[in-house]
């Protein structure tokens, strides 16, 4: 029902996130200053990005965060999760999760992303999210990441429709307080 890009630039966290699902962006994204960016969906658990986040803060890499994170719900069959750190990323798609489903991560010189999704038109949503990701890197990480979900849109996004959409990044020095 939903497809998201997590990634980072620099120091800078982010994702971007559209769905037929009503409120998107209330229950999919977390960034934290410092630490990283997550995207829980398809029946996503909201547990998962302070629990994650935290256990990036205390040291666990991204692998090790989605492992402990999916090992540790019942539920993991029907959910996917997509995580970034400055130090590497990783993506999960339940073998529940309703087709077409999947993710790809990956770095580029800026930093790392993870694109995710399921009840899409197809793979092609992930693959053109992906290359608008790198071939935007002379864009701000809010620009990007929003690059990269209008061209997964174009491709056809969520088979079901559009319905909502959001952007949640952090930065150093950034924000209405300053």
């Amino acid at each position: 029902m939903t497809f998201s890009i997590v990634a980072n630039v620099g120091e800078a966290f982010g994702v971007a996130v559209a769905s037929k699902f009503l409120a998107v962006g209330s229950v999919v994204p977390a960034a934290r200053l410092g630490v990283g960016a997550l995207a829980t969906q398809a029946m996503a658990d909201v547990s998962w990005k302070k629990r994650g986040l935290d256990m990036v803060t205390d040291g666990a890499t991204p692998d090790e965060t989605v492992a402990a994170l999916v090992a540790d719900n019942s539920n993991a069959p029907a959910r996917q999760l997509g995580l970034v750190t400055s130090t590497g990323q990783a993506t999960f798609t339940g073998t529940d999760c309703v087709d077409w489903a999947g993710g790809v991560a990956g770095r580029d010189d800026s930093g790392g992303y993870a694109i995710q999704g399921n009840i899409l038109v197809g793979e092609e949503v992930i693959r053109e999210a992906e290359q608008a990701w790198l071939a935007g890197a002379h864009l701000p990480l809010e620009n990007r990441l929003t690059y990269a979900l209008l061209a997964g849109d174009r491709a056809g996004g969520d088979r079901r429709g559009r319905q909502s959409a959001a952007v949640y990044a952090v930065a150093p020095g950034a924000g209405y307080d300053h």
